[in-house]
């Protein structure tokens, strides 16, 4: 039994009040529901909106297609079928990707997904040389040289260097212009083979938006269009694997809206190489040798067991989480194999079709952080791939720093229950996979998740 148990016997229980206590099975944060505090709405609002017919939306910031030049050199592009590209590689579901194109190439295509260097990256291209040796590989090392014989990619690498130069505060607007252009090129190589990428979608404002307060997020997407952004993540991720031999985990995760983390309302997901599995992974990894069915029997069945499970198909299932600071929902994919890029793509669909029905179903105006966790490359056991949702509604205040107990102010079953309630009214309007699973409908087998080999399977 884990030790987070040593107080509490379940990780769940409700008192006589009806304040529900919670403890995570995995992380051993106590969570307390106190009631009449969750009646209260999700979104956020705009404070001030304006007319859509009034912006640019093409421009209206960083990220916008009007301004492709103004992130780091684009390492690849998803786009929709639609013709032979040069130096692209063959997708599916009528989506490829299409990578090394040079500035004047970019608007031949139209990117609907986006990767590119973060412009401030969290661990940087100088902390692998410094600290690793690390040397970035010849492929990479062809694209940046052909991207700088470029006239017009020579001079977007110098601004972008100037830009983060200035923006950094590492040289003053005088000292970057003293700067030679050999100077500014060797600080470039982070814009080619950095460990930090940025996925970004197309529009700023969604399908139909009339004012600024209308945006585009994961579930204002159709489900085919979110199905090419998780495999395109997919994919960047697997890359950032094989690029760099030093990395044992590559962060994946969204932050949606300010009160979340975002720096700009503009639907992206972040991917981080660092050299460390994490404090969580490293929790687990412990939990997990002891029971390598935990995550069965702690997660997807006991959720089950308390009539958590919010919806599912054959491949996935999304259950109301037990145990988080913010209200949460936890997606898990049921394969038996544990690196999302070698799965199939009828598994990554499944997965897919339920993170975007959560979206949906929690509306654009929600803030929220989407996190990412899967088998690190060199664990020797397999966990599984799973995706968790935390709606960023409240801010931590002095109780839960004084006593580390935190107030979550919805109950897991009342996730359950507004969740329940939008994907029924969503997948009759056909704005989510049709083939969910919501509710009472749901199969609810035991052991599902087959990532544990010690499980017979018939």
């Amino acid at each position: 039994m884990s030790p987070y148990f040593s107080t509490r016997q379940t990780p769940l229980t409700t008192m006589a009040d009806g304040t529900i206590k919670q403890v995570n099975p995995f992380t051993g944060t106590e969570v307390w529901t106190v009631p009449g505090r969750g009646n209260r709405p999700l979104s956020v609002p705009a404070t001030t909106t304006t007319p859509l017919v009034e912006i640019d939306t093409d421009r209206h910031c960083a990220f916008c297609p009007g301004n492709l030049l103004l992130t780091p050199p684009e390492k690849a592009r998803m786009v929709r079928t639609g013709g032979m590209h040069t130096g692209h590689n063959s997708g599916n579901d009528g989506w490829e990707i299409i990578t090394g194109l040079l500035p004047h190439q970019l608007h031949d295509t139209t990117a609907e997904f986006r990767r590119v260097p973060n412009l401030f990256e969290i661990v940087s291209y100088d902390y692998w040389r410094a600290n690793y040796g690390f040397i970035m590989d010849s492929a990479t090392s062809a694209r940046m040289a052909a991207y700088i014989a470029d006239a017009e990619g020579r001079e977007h690498v110098r601004r972008t260097v100037e830009t983060r130069l200035r923006a950094s505060g590492v040289l003053a607007a005088d000292e970057v212009a003293d700067l030679t252009e050999s100077d500014l090129l060797e600080r470039a190589g982070g814009f080619f083979a950095g460990g930090h990428d940025v996925i970004i979608a197309r529009n700023h404002f969604a399908p139909g938006a009339t004012d600024s307060g209308q945006l585009a997020s994961s579930g204002t997407l159709s489900p085919e269009e979110h199905a090419a952004l998780i495999r395109f993540t997919i994919a960047s991720t697997a890359d950032l694997y094989a690029r760099n031999r030093y990395t044992p985990y590559v962060a994946v995760f969204q932050n949606w809206l300010k009160p979340a983390g975002a720096s700009f309302d503009h639907l992206h997901k972040q991917l981080v190489a660092i050299d460390e599995r994490g404090v969580q992974a490293d929790t687990e990894i412990a939990q997990l040798r002891a029971n390598p069915n935990m995550y069965n029997e702690l997660a997807v069945d006991y959720a089950a067991y308390h009539n958590l499970t919010i919806a599912e198909n054959d491949h996935a299932i999304c259950f109301a989480g037990i145990g988080h600071r913010y209200p949460t929902l936890e997606i898990y994919s049921k394969s038996a194999t544990p690196e999302p890029w070698l799965q199939s793509d009828e598994e990554v669909r499944a997965m897919s079709d339920l993170i975007h029905a959560c979206h949906a179903a929690a509306g654009p105006g929600v803030p929220c952080n989407e996190e990412w966790h899967h088998k690190p490359i060199d664990l020797d056991m397999p966990m599984p791939w799973r995706v968790v949702i935390k709606w960023r509604v409240s801010t931590l205040a002095g109780f839960e720093g004084g006593t580390k107990i935190y107030l979550n102010t919805i109950s897991p079953q009342s996730i359950r229950d507004r969740m329940v309630a939008a994907m029924y009214r969503l997948r009759d309007d056909g704005a989510i996979a049709p083939g969910l699973r919501i509710a009472t409908e749901c199969r609810l087998e035991r052991n599902s998740l087959r990532y544990n080999p010690f499980l017979s399977r018939h």
